[in-house]
């Protein structure tokens, strides 16, 4: 089959989804990707990829950029001519569906979260909404990445629910991010991994390492992730870095690889206001390490409170450092049985191989019914 996958960074797709990829390409077929030009686009070429570059901001709705990227995935589509189309984040999920319905191409959908649409009531979440109601019904199948996701789509009449399903996120590669041998820091350290957007709740991460050194906690904090200052709800760098002046976090910057910074701290923090499901976590628990996380859709796929880590409330700072002090002060045999846990649930749940067999299950029965 020839097969496009659509996503709104080269980035993305090299980080998250090559595995699949390969897995696709192992079975004999042509896959074409479809993003913006990024530095990660030529190594997809050179893992065999088509790509075919398409212009795309996903920071918010404009609606001439919007149209222009209607019709030029739609002129992408027309001559490229694809068996199927795989669309990821919320704005290839709409307008690639939209373009793909009028070439009556199938396409399968996979709603890795919901951004801030369904968490504000406005014009713009209105029109969102919409847009999904109409595009999702020429969807051949929609993936949710959880079950609460599923069911607000279901409820509100956005998607059939014979072609909606569930995945466990994008899965996690158990062979890449691995348990290390469990040392615990000197000074109990905390880490968190994201785009430095208020939706990640590093506001509240940041309020709450102040509660606990007011109160004398020795614990070091870190922060990681790249600023997105162009987002709407995007951190400013003057913001991050009277942070650093101030001794309040440790910025680590960016990496192509976590895995160092994940195995070197005792704690993931992600205080997110809601999620699919975070890839962070799921390199977290893969990793054996315990998890403080927000008690809302997509954190609580993967952390269970007192078994892999705590939940805290949706942005309350104060919780999140009560978690964080219990936390701290647990001991290395509670700590271990956590990061043991956590891994465990990755390898029943979250095994990538199992939301890899789905997506084939899925094209399987495209190709039955064509």
């Amino acid at each position: 089959m020839k097969i496009a996958i659509v996503l709104n960074t080269s980035w993305n797709i090299f980080n998250f989804r090559m595995n699949f990829i390969k897995a696709l390409q192992a079975e004999g077929h042509e896959i074409h990707t479809i993003a913006p030009v990024d530095h990660y686009t030529p190594y997809l070429k050179a893992a065999g990829c088509i790509h075919h570059k398409v212009k795309m901001d996903s920071r918010g709705a404009n609606p001439v950029k919007d149209f222009a990227l209607l019709v030029e995935l739609g002129l992408i589509y027309r001559k490229l001519r694809p068996d199927v189309i795989l669309h990821y984040t919320i704005k290839p999920n709409i307008y690639g569906t939209l373009a793909a319905a009028m070439l009556r191409i199938p396409v399968i959908n996979n709603v890795c979260g919901l951004g801030t649409v369904f968490l504000k009531n406005n014009l713009t979440s209105a029109i969102a909404v919409f847009l999904y109601k109409v595009s999702f019904r020429f969807a051949n199948k929609v993936f949710f990445q959880n079950p609460e996701d599923r069911e607000l789509f279901l409820s509100k009449n956005l998607v059939l629910e014979k072609s909606s399903d569930l995945l466990q996120g994008s899965g996690i590669d158990l062979s890449r991010f691995t348990p290390s041998e469990y040392s615990r820091n000197k000074q109990f350290t905390f880490l968190l991994i994201s785009r430095l957007i208020t939706d990640k709740g590093i506001f509240e991460y940041i309020s709450a390492i102040k509660k606990l050194k007011e109160k004398g906690n020795n614990f070091k904090f870190q922060l990681m992730g790249s600023p997105d200052i162009k987002h709407k709800r995007g951190i400013k760098e003057s913001i991050i870095k009277s942070w650093i002046a101030a001794g309040t976090v440790e910025y680590l910057g960016t990496t192509d690889d976590v895995r160092p910074f994940i195995n070197g701290a005792d704690c993931i923090v992600l205080p997110s206001y809601r999620e699919g499901t975070p890839r962070t976590l799921l390199e977290a628990a893969s990793s054996a390490k315990p998890i403080i996380a927000t008690d809302v859709p997509g954190c609580h796929q993967v952390v269970e409170h007192g078994v892999n880590g705590f939940l805290c409330k949706l942005k309350d700072a104060d919780d999140l450092a009560i978690k964080m002090n219990e936390m701290g002060n647990l001991d290395d045999g509670t700590l271990k049985q956590f990061g043991a846990n956590g891994r465990i649930k990755m390898q029943l749940h979250f095994d990538e191989k199992l939301v890899i067999q789905k997506y084939f299950d899925a094209l399987q029965s495209l190709k039955k019914a064509s």
